[in-house]
């Protein structure tokens, strides 16, 4: 009896589906600033939390994206049914489905703090585990020669990257203009439950394609834990590989995060109501996908620490073009608030994101193979402690300079510091090495 190979999955006629798996994968991904626009004004005008508690609550929330490197080397080390990457992915939408449709169908009254912030750590646990098998496949595919035979589906790093950077920006933009309708029409509650359905779905989609159609690469061994965490360990030793994240993670620690407090402020002080913020968010998202099309087609050829070296300093430029808008200096020159939060405030949103595309791209070059998994990973979780590390220094200098949820006198002052010490980190930037070509001639030389 001669074998063949089985068939695909009724409906899945892709005989490579790698495209449509991260397509939807980094499009959830971005989707999710819907509910979470949702739980901001939920807890404002809902549970009624001051600034500080509400941006504690945030940042408390991401604790699930620390661990991301222990995802990483369960996901590079343990297999399901022979699978190590599609079983995360769907693991981690049940877990994003079951957390917000709970948020949803609970009675708005019998909500509390502690109820609200298990679930959101539930829902940010799966999507962290689906983020790190995503984040995987890329860097897999990515790192594979550039000239792949004619009859396989191949893609460079950069153009990847630039693909599920488009998907996710394409879901971050419609989830913000929906949010921004839907917040005063259906309330938060409405929301979570349209968010969860749209992860139910991603769930039932994933559970039908076979990690083999992918077409990954082929690891000549499996290996447990224990070797996945010393492969992981050799990698870190590299410098060049130790010193930029290090950088990356040190340039967003330093700086204060003041989003809860400019939230608070957008919405409380300028009177800014829900569908303006979005499409402010929307604004930002659209930057972000204009952003993933001109790297592609013209700063690839730029040497990532000065193209990320640049990105740091037009940030530092936004903040203290904040302390103007504060201090009213545009308004008294006839540029209405609103224009400027819509414009300004919502490109700024996305600035810390737009130098992690050529980071991902520079470390996925670097990533030695096997441990895609768990380095980017460590790498995405160094984000996320960076940036919770800014958000309780931002809490911490609200409170230094004496801003609540009615007062905002020295909020400028605390932009002001925001921006030098966005300034700071340009000074040791160069602990980013320089980009390494792809070895697509390795065979003919």
């Amino acid at each position: 009896m001669v074998s063949s190979p089985p068939p695909p999955p009724s409906g899945n006629s892709d005989p490579n589906p790698t495209r449509r798996i991260l397509g939807l994968g980094f499009w959830i991904q971005g989707l999710r600033c819907l509910p979470w626009m949702a739980v901001n004004f939920f807890l404002k005008d809902g549970l009624h939390v001051d600034p500080s508690t509400l941006q504690l609550l945030q940042n408390s929330a991401n604790l699930p994206m620390v661990g991301k490197p222990f995802y990483g080397v369960v996901s590079d080390a343990v297999y399901i049914s022979g699978q190590h990457r599609i079983p995360y992915i769907a693991i981690g939408a049940f877990l994003q489905a079951v957390s917000w449709l709970a948020i949803a169908i609970l009675s708005p009254s019998g909500i509390s703090i502690v109820t609200l912030s298990l679930c959101l750590l539930l829902s940010n646990l799966g999507a962290s585990i689906a983020e790190v098998a995503n984040d995987a496949i890329v860097a897999e595919i990515g790192k594979q020669p550039t000239s792949p035979p004619k009859n396989s589906q191949s893609y460079s790093s950069g153009e990847l990257q630039s693909f599920v950077w488009i998907a996710s920006s394409a879901g971050g933009v419609l989830g913000n203009l929906l949010g921004g309708i839907a917040i005063n029409i259906y309330g938060p509650q409405a929301m979570f439950l349209f968010f969860s359905l749209a992860v139910a779905v991603q769930l039932f989609i994933i559970i039908t394609v076979r990690e083999s159609s992918l077409n990954l690469p082929k690891s000549s061994s499996r290996v447990g834990i224990r070797k996945q965490l010393s492969q992981l360990s050799v990698a870190l030793q590299k410098p060049e590989i130790a010193y930029s994240i290090t950088w990356l993670a040190a340039s967003n620690a330093i700086i204060p995060s003041l989003t809860g407090t400019m939230f608070f402020y957008q919405t409380q002080y300028l009177n800014i109501n829900s569908s303006l913020l979005g499409i402010s968010k929307v604004f930002g998202q659209a930057a972000m996908l204009l952003w993933s099309v001109i790297y592609n087609r013209f700063l690839k050829s730029v040497p990532s620490k000065k193209l990320i070296a640049a990105i740091q300093g037009v940030m530092a430029a936004f903040m203290l073009s904040d302390v103007l808008f504060v201090k009213g200096v545009y308004r008294s020159m006839g540029v209405p608030d609103l224009l400027y939060v819509i414009v300004f405030s919502g490109l700024l949103e996305v600035l810390f994101f737009f130098k992690m595309l050529p980071f991902n791209i520079l470390i996925a070059q670097l990533c030695p193979s096997g441990c895609e998994g768990s380095l980017m990973a460590l790498v995405a979780s160094a984000t996320a402690l960076s940036f919770i590390v800014s958000g309780y220094l931002g809490v911490a200098l609200s409170s230094f300079v004496g801003v609540t949820g009615s007062d905002f006198s020295g909020f400028p002052c605390a932009l002001l510091i925001q921006a030098v010490c966005t300034l700071l980190p340009i000074y040791w930037s160069s602990c980013i090495p320089g980009d390494k070509k792809p070895e697509s001639r390795s065979k003919n030389e």
